[in-house]
């Protein structure tokens, strides 16, 4: 009978890489830190017609590497990680694509919140962020599971936005502020009509979520897509050049370094609101 277990140098390599690993963060949390990385998840389509991969293999790759960069950002003690998971734009795309997506969305879903778990390990509390009524019922109801299961965690933040785009959140909100101050208005609760911009941003989706330090779009493409447009007008954006599904732990460490390099410009500008 085979052994499941891993061959001794595995475990020995694996040990050796988690020490150099902690230690190579230990000195990047020496410099200031990010609080909150968002994360645009690009090129996971050219990666497999580059490779000549089947259709939606690209998009486990990026899986997996989206697991690596939490695990990554969690060791370094970042707070809140939001991903860009799929836009209301990619609905557009070819159905067996999107059937493709949201079915490895499903299966991670149903992964997500097993013993051995980054979400489990961590205690990370999940949000997924979108206009989720355009997602199957399997999906919806798997969102809504994971969102329950972990809504009481008190460790890192992960935010998934699925269905979603920007100006559907800020369209959502207004809506939502307006309702709002109607009905204070008419129950006699408030006399003012008007809407102010903290009405408009208590109805966000990111409500209670510090805005990103750092936006990583991969890929090399220098366009936020719709993506954070209310939340990012100070926010350091980067573009590697790397496709999503290649993004590894260097380009994390250099992306850490590059916002260290800015950060001190970047109080400046919340600090006098310029």
């Amino acid at each position: 009978m085979e052994s499941s277990k891993s061959p001794p140098s595995a475990n020995v390599f694996g040990g050796f890489w988690g020490f150099l690993r902690r230690c190579l963060f230990y000195v990047l949390t020496l410099g200031p830190m990010p609080t909150h990385v968002a994360f645009i998840m690009d090129g996971n389509r050219r990666f497999t017609r580059i490779r000549k991969m089947e259709t939606g293999a690209g998009h486990r790759a990026g899986l997996t590497s989206l697991m690596s960069a939490l695990q990554y950002c969690y060791e370094m003690g970042i707070t809140y990680v939001t991903v860009y998971a799929f836009s209301i734009d990619n609905f557009r795309r070819k159905p067996e694509e999107v059937e493709h997506v949201m079915n490895l969305m499903l299966e991670k879903l149903e992964n997500l919140l097993e013993e051995e778990s980054l979400v489990t390990k961590y205690g990370v509390r999940v949000n997924f962020w979108g206009n989720l009524r355009m997602l199957s019922e399997p999906v919806r109801l798997a969102i809504e599971k994971a969102m329950a299961a972990t809504s009481a965690n008190t460790g890192p933040v992960l935010s998934v936005c699925v269905a979603y785009t920007s100006t559907a959140e800020i369209t959502h909100a207004v809506e939502e502020s307006c309702r709002e101050r109607l009905k204070a208005v008419q129950e006699g609760r408030s006399s003012v009509a008007t809407l102010s911009v903290k009405d408009v941003e208590r109805s966000l989706y990111t409500a209670g979520c510090p805005d990103p330090d750092v936006v990583i779009r991969t890929s090399g493409e220098t366009r936020l897509s719709n993506f954070l447009l209310w939340q990012t007008s100070i926010t350091h954006l980067q573009n590697p050049s790397v496709l999503w599904p290649g993004f590894s732990i260097r380009h994390l460490v250099w992306s850490i370094l590059e916002y260290q390099r800015a950060q001190p410009y970047l109080e400046k500008r919340k600090r006098f609101n310029f």
